[in-house]
C-alpha cells in the first residue's frame, strides 16, 4: 500500500511536529534542564517516543544534551530562533526612541545587541554628534564574550544554557589577549556582572573605547536584548561611568517593561 500523500501526509506528520514543538516549550519554561523521563512523564509521551523527538531535536540544534547530568536543555539553534523573532521591526521600533533619549542623556554612542549563538548581533545604533564611529554598526557580529551587551545577556541565562553556547574553551574567542580564555574566567566574569548588576568591557572591541551595559529581560527573564552605551576611555572618570551606568539601567528597565517584562 503506498504511504499517505499531500494533505494525508501533512495529517500523518502533524502529532509528530506537534509532540516536538510541546519539547521545546517545556524546555523553555524551566530554568534547568530536565532529564528525558521528566519531559516524557509531564508530556504524556512514551520514552521511546522522547528519546527518538530528543535525537532528532538535538541533531537539529534546538536541544543540548548534558551527559554528566543527564539532562536535556533548550540548543543554540533555538537561541538564534528566538533572536530571530527579536530582531524583526517590533522590538527595534520600541527600542530606537528609547536609545535616543540615552545617547541625548548621555552625549554618548549607545546601542541595541540581541545574541546570535555565541555572538551577539547589533540592530540599532544610535551615534552621538561629534562621537568617533564604531565597528557596532547595524547587522555587525562580534564574540559575545567580548563585548557588554554580550556579557550582560549571558549573566542573565541559567548556567547550563552558558555551558550548552561554551562547552570548552576552543568555543571563546580573544582579541589581543582580551577576553575571557577559558571556561572558567568566562564564569568568574558573568558572577561579577551579576553581583554588580552591569557589564562592562574596555578596549576588547576598539582601543580607547569602553562600554557600560544592562540586558533587556522578557516576561520570563529571559534575556532579549543587551543595551550598552560607548565612550572614549580617557574621557570618563568613576563617577561619569557610574552615571552613564544609572541611565543605561533607566533605559533597559523602560524597554524591559514595555516589551512586557519581568523588571
Amino acid at each position: 500500500m503506498a504511504g499517505p500523500t499531500g494533505r494525508a501526509a501533512s495529517s500523518a506528520n502533524a502529532p509528530a511536529a506537534r509532540h516536538a514543538l510541546d519539547v521545546l516549550t517545556l524546555l523553555a519554561r524551566h530554568t534547568e534542564p530536565l532529564p528525558a523521563g521528566a519531559i516524557a512523564r509531564d508530556l504524556g509521551l512514551p520514552r521511546s517516543t522522547t528519546y527518538h523527538l530528543l535525537a532528532v531535536l538535538r541533531d537539529a540544534g534546538f536541544v543540548t544534551h548534558l551527559p554528566e547530568d543527564r539532562r536535556y536543555g533548550l540548543g543554540v539553534a533555538a537561541f538564534e530562533l528566538g533572536s530571530a523573532y527579536q530582531r524583526q521591526a517590533p522590538l527595534q521600533r520600541i527600542a530606537r526612541p528609547l536609545l535616543g533619549r540615552l545617547v541625548d542623556a548621555t552625549t554618548h554612542n549607545a546601542h541595541l545587541a540581541v545574541l546570535h549563538g555565541r555572538d551577539v548581533l547589533y540592530v540599532i545604533e544610535e551615534r552621538a554628534p561629534g562621537r568617533p564611529l564604531l565597528v557596532t554598526d547595524v547587522g555587525v557580529r562580534l564574540p559575545a564574550t567580548l563585548t557588554a551587551s554580550g556579557l550582560a545577556m549571558l549573566a542573565e541565562l541559567p548556567a547550563a544554557q552558558v555551558r550548552a553556547l561554551f562547552p570548552h574553551r576552543d568555543t571563546l574567542v580573544q582579541r589581543d589577549g582580551r577576553g575571557p580564555a577559558s571556561v572558567t574566567e568566562l564564569r568568574r566574569e558573568l558572577t561579577a556582572v551579576r553581583a554588580r548588576g552591569y557589564a562592562t568591557e574596555d578596549g576588547s572591541v576598539s582601543p580607547g573605547l569602553a562600554s557600560v551595559a544592562r540586558a533587556v529581560l522578557d516576561h520570563t527573564g529571559h534575556p532579549v536584548a543587551g543595551i550598552a552605551v560607548t565612550f572614549p576611555r580617557d574621557e570618563v572618570d568613576a563617577a561619569e561611568q557610574e552615571r552613564l551606568v544609572a541611565a543605561v539601567t533607566r533605559t533597559a528597565a523602560a524597554l524591559t517593561a514595555r516589551i512586557r517584562g519581568a523588571r
